[in-house]
């Protein structure tokens, strides 16, 4: 399957990514964004998340064959690491944001044995700040976390340096660029939106 097509044209199909250069989204950061993504919109989609789930185990056995349980960011990448491990036969966990101020005041919900290798699922990457939390929670649990599993990527240097700062590996299922053309070839942007699109991607700090 070739995910870096199909999928991007899915997610814009059914409202899960929106595409607005002249009508940017605000994220809580502050920072103007010409895209917004919704991959948890894919639950109510069967045949996409079906698609979604496919690409993700492509993914995984390819970079990371050696898994032996997966993990889900809370909340967001739950629903797919609990399809990808079942698809897989693995064990799964979920990493909280933040352990638990109740009860016994746990951070990943499941268990795993000291060593295991682990493979973290998120449904997008733009920072890659709350993943690098969730790798690193899991690191301080005992795991061996051979790296990262992305439905989608936003590209951004700021994610690229941070990973590789930390030597996290990680790969995405489909990325802004994948998206960008899915928009343009489907007629949701115009030509002249391009540049303003990756003008955003390469500095969206300064970019309006």
């Amino acid at each position: 399957m070739n995910s870096k097509k199909t999928i991007p044209e899915e997610l814009l199909r059914i409202g899960a990514v929106n595409v607005r250069p002249k009508q940017p989204y605000t994220w809580t950061s502050g920072l103007k964004s010409p895209i917004y993504c919704d991959n948890r919109l894919t639950m109510s989609y069967p045949v996409v998340r079906e698609q979604i789930v496919t690409a993700l185990v492509e993914v995984i056995m390819k970079y990371y064959p050696e898994v032996e349980v997966i993990a889900g960011t809370a909340t967001a990448g739950i629903p797919h690491a609990a399809w990808v491990a079942d698809r897989l036969k693995l064990p799964m966990v979920y990493i909280r944001s933040e352990a638990k101020k109740h009860g016994t005041g746990k951070q990943i919900e499941g268990t795993f044995r000291s060593g295991a290798k682990l493979v973290v699922i998120e449904d997008l990457i733009s920072t890659g700040q709350s993943v690098i939390d969730a790798v690193n929670v899991a690191k301080s649990e005992g795991a061996e976390v051979l790296g990262v599993a992305a439905i989608f990527t936003y590209e951004l240097s700021l994610s690229k340096s941070a990973f590789d700062n930390l030597n996290i590996e990680n790969h995405s299922v489909t990325d802004y660029t994948s998206l960008v053309q899915a928009a343009f070839r489907t007629g949701l942007i115009e030509h002249d939106d391009l540049e303003s699109l990756d003008k955003w991607n390469e500095n969206p700090e300064t970019w309006s």
